[in-house]
Parts: C-alpha cells; structure tokens; sequence
C-alpha cells in the first residue's frame, strides 16, 4: 500500500510540473497581427496586463470580463459612466492625445491597444515598453473589425463575434421602428469658436444616419479626414434640427457666438452635451449606448431615455463591477 501511495503521488507530482510547463509555455507564446497602421506585431498570445490609450481597449476589454491595468483619459477627473467608472481602478496614464509614457511604463503592461493618430509619433517609445497595437478607432466598419480583431487578441474570439452580431441586429431594429415620415437634420461635433463635426462614416454619425438622421457635414471625401471645421455660419446655413455636443468641459465658446442662439436646434432646445461614448464610440458598450441615446433624442415619441450606467452594467459581466 505504502508503495502504491508513493508511485500514486508521485506520478501526481510529474503530471502537476508537466501542466506547470505546459501554462509556462503557452504564457511565452507570441502570435503576430498587423495593426491599422499596417505593421506586424508581436504580441503575447494570453495578455494579461493591458493598457489603453483611449476608452475603446478598456470597452472590450471589459465587455469580454477583462479589467486592463492602466487607461488614459478623455476629460482629467470624469470617470466615464459608459464605463461604469470602471477606469478609476486602473492607473492613469494621462490624457489620450498626450499619454505620459514614465506612468505607461510603471504600469508594467504586456500589451498596449492605442489609437493610431496619437500615438504613431512615438510608435518606438511604445513599443520599447510593451508591444503596441494601434487601431483608427473612427468609422463604424472599423468598429467591427476591431472589436473582432482585439477579441481574437485576447482570448475570446467568439465573445467578439457575437457583440457584433448583436449591434447589427439592434441597429436594424431601431432603424425599422423610426418614425419613417421625418428625418431630422443633425450634427455632431466638438464645441469651439469653429466646431469640429463628424463625417456620415465616422462611427456616431454612422448610428445616428442608420436611424433616420440627416447628417448636415455629409459623407467624407475619398481618401479624406473623419471630421471637418465647420464655421457657424455654414452651420446656420443648413440649419440642424438637433445638435449633440461632446462635452469635454465648461468652456463653449460657441456659445458666445451670436449666429448659435439663431439655429433651429437652439430655439427649440435640442442642444445635447453628450458624454465620451460619443466620441469613443467604437467599442462595443459605447455602440449600443449611443444608438440608444440618439433613438431618444431624434425621436423622443417614439423611444424611451435611457439611464447610461443601467445600460452599460447589462453589458459588463457582474464580477468586474463589484
């Protein structure tokens, strides 16, 4: 008997280092994957500890049951609702134009997920303290692809598909219930003495023309930019209906400005300062949300407000928000 137990756990030690080696193994893995800037990356093939350099890795991420390391911010102070204030658990790694790379590195991440137009400049840098993936993060079909291709990234390749699947399928719906007799003419944009607008592709504008919305900017030129400066008195020219606002703060000097309080959107109080999912939209959670928000403010008959936080804990597992 007392040779059986030592043969038995023995055998139990060898298969335990075995499996050991075996986790050892697939943790030193890499798998290559080529970003939006067109370069191939090495990368961990389980990350474990990942950055973001803007909201849209901590929205899958999180969607996925995963809680990263280290964020940056839209707006210095505001935990964004979209997200739960789930970012106040993580380090702050500075705002997502101008991230701080000593606070980047103290994080000690094995893989940074960034957005490409900030952070080419100092590809290097990056990549010298983790392997670093970058991303558009500006149009709706990019939304997709990405959200596909960091699932795949992060283990969870399936889970990915199906947020997809859903949005697409939630978009139709919303679509097919919108008032077809109106279209409203709207505008998206960054407030400033001359705003900045969205484009018909860019991802918000995207769900709000999907739904029925006029969008004033119209598509992107082939080849051009996501967004465009549009003076006021362009504005006032095509006259939006309704107008949503990123509101990153309380300095609106468009405000100021006379020919504002003369546009249809302003007389009739449908001015909307809408929240960082609006410009970091390309996430799964920000998606839905904003579909849900511009339903409501587009067509207030015919589609309910929304409590931001009650939706995005529908789609963040239960485990991370406690």
């Amino acid at each position: 008997m007392a040779r059986y137990t030592r043969t038995f756990f023995s055998a139990l030690g060898l298969s335990a280092i075995l499996m050991a080696g075996a986790a050892r193994a697939e943790e030193g893995k890499k798998v290559s994957i080529v970003d939006d800037r067109g370069v191939t990356v090495e990368v961990p093939a389980q990350p474990k500890r990942i950055a973001s350099i803007s909201y849209f890795a901590d929205d899958v991420a999180l969607a996925l049951g995963i809680k990263p390391v280290a964020s940056t911010y839209m707006t210095a102070g505001r935990e964004p609702d979209f997200l739960l204030g789930l970012t106040s658990g993580m380090k702050q790694i500075g705002q997502r134009a101008k991230p701080n790379l000593e606070l980047l590195s103290e994080a000690k991440p094995d893989l940074i997920i960034a957005i490409r137009r900030y952070t080419v400049g100092n590809a290097a840098q990056l990549q010298n303290i983790a392997p670093y993936v970058a991303y558009n993060m500006e149009l709706l079909e990019e939304s997709y692809s990405e959200t596909a291709a960091l699932s795949k990234l992060l283990g969870k390749p399936e889970r990915g598909e199906q947020l997809n699947a859903d949005f697409r399928k939630h978009l139709a719906e919303y679509a097919a219930k919108a008032p077809k007799e109106v279209h409203p003419r709207f505008l998206i944009m960054w407030g400033g003495a001359t705003p900045f607008a969205f484009h018909t592709e860019n991802t918000s504008a995207s769900i709000v023309a999907a739904i029925g919305g006029d969008n004033i900017p119209g598509p992107k030129s082939p080849g051009g930019e996501f967004g465009i400066d549009l003076s006021l008195e362009t504005m006032l020219e095509k006259d939006p209906e309704v107008i949503f606002v990123y509101d990153s703060g309380p300095d609106r000097p468009h405000e100021s400005n006379p020919i504002w309080s003369q546009l249809s959107a302003v007389k009739n109080n449908r001015i909307f300062y809408v929240g960082d999912q609006w410009v970091e939209t390309n996430g799964p959670i920000a998606r839905e949300i904003v579909l849900r928000e511009a339903a409501h403010y587009l067509y207030p008959d015919a589609f309910p407000a929304i409590d931001v936080k009650a939706e995005a804990a529908k789609l963040i597992p239960a485990e991370l928000q406690n």
